[in-house]
């Protein structure tokens, strides 16, 4: 009988690529989520009754026991940037991933793969990268072979970074970012995928850190997508003492609507913003895992088209130009 992979947040952005990759391989996938009947997309991900969406409550001991019986591995997949309602960073990210490892380790799993972020640091003011950095802690006391994967921002068809500034140029001339001049070293939700695979079939130990082949300011970024969207629009770098007010108001609106209206960005995503978010020299990384990065403007036409002004005929549109001038 083929192996069997437990992979906790599997539906997620990153897990639903570790998912396909997995199932690709020959493995029994057990995509373990808090909505199965909304992650059943992941089914023809494999043959027919290879890949099951079951579900599992990261913050519930006897959930995640139930999911992890049986698995051969386990990859973690559940991270969140902000804070709603009882997923708090610390229960979800520090206390939720030293959970997965305890009973993983409890259940005699063989494989433990944890996908964490770069920038995690215990001695960080973000409780996002702090509780990323007690969780990886928790891990390795509790599953010492365990491999920590930490990408820089990441990318890819469904994410939340890209598509979303492209979105707002179709009714803004003004694209705001905060920390205009921090450095990104943006990685392929698919490169990602590759190195969880990789890490469960290979020998690898340790943390990894996860950079694409481009280093990247916040604002070089929002160029190289406004040139894939065949778009001009004014970068405005907001000063971050701004943004802290930006950030206290729409707080306050999301606590007012009880959580109807989202924070468009919160004091604690000011905070990691101040940070450059690239691999440390030394670090092992895509390299060490036999894995060559994807180049950024290889993959962000293949999605981000749908922002430019016609769509699609775009392209036909200035091939016609072309012609016109010929």
């Amino acid at each position: 009988m083929s192996k069997l992979v437990t992979i906790i947040g599997g539906s997620g952005f990153v897990g639903r690529y570790v998912a396909r990759r997995m199932a690709k391989d020959g493995w029994r996938v057990r995509v373990a989520v808090r909505n199965p009947n909304e992650a059943l997309f992941v089914k023809p991900y494999g043959a027919v009754g290879q890949v099951e969406p079951v579900f599992c409550n990261i913050r519930d001991d006897a959930s995640v026991a139930a999911v992890v019986d049986g698995a051969d591995a386990v990859v973690n997949c559940v991270g969140i940037l902000a804070e709603v309602r009882k997923n708090t960073f610390d229960a979800i990210q520090a206390e939720g991933a030293g959970r997965v490892a305890r009973i993983a380790a409890e259940a005699g799993v063989a494989k433990l793969v944890h996908i964490s972020a770069i920038g995690a640091d215990a001695e960080s003011d973000s409780e996002y990268a702090k509780t990323k950095a007690e969780g990886e802690a928790a891990i390795l006391a509790a599953f010492p072979s365990a491999v920590i994967l930490r990408p820089s921002i990441v990318f890819g068809t469904e994410d939340e970074f890209f598509n979303r500034f492209a979105g707002m140029t179709r009714f803004s001339p003004v694209l705001p970012v905060v920390g205009g001049n921090t450095k990104f070293q943006p990685v392929w939700v698919d490169d990602v995928a590759q190195a969880a695979v990789a890490a469960v079939d290979g020998d690898a130990a340790g943390v990894y850190e996860l950079g694409g082949p481009d280093v990247a300011t916040f604002s070089e970024l929002m160029q190289t997508m406004l040139k894939v969207i065949h778009r001009r629009r004014m970068i405005v770098n907001i000063p971050f003492g701004v943004a802290n007010i930006i950030a206290g108001v729409s707080g306050a609106v999301q606590t007012l609507s009880l959580g109807i209206v989202p924070a468009q960005i919160t004091k604690d995503q000011v905070i990691n913003l101040r940070s450059d978010n690239v691999v440390a020299e030394g670090a092992k990384g895509f390299a060490d895992l036999g894995i060559v990065p994807t180049d950024l403007e290889a993959v962000l036409p293949s999605y981000l088209w749908r922002f430019r002004p016609s769509g699609q005929y775009d392209a036909i549109k200035d091939s016609a130009k072309n012609l016109k001038h010929g």
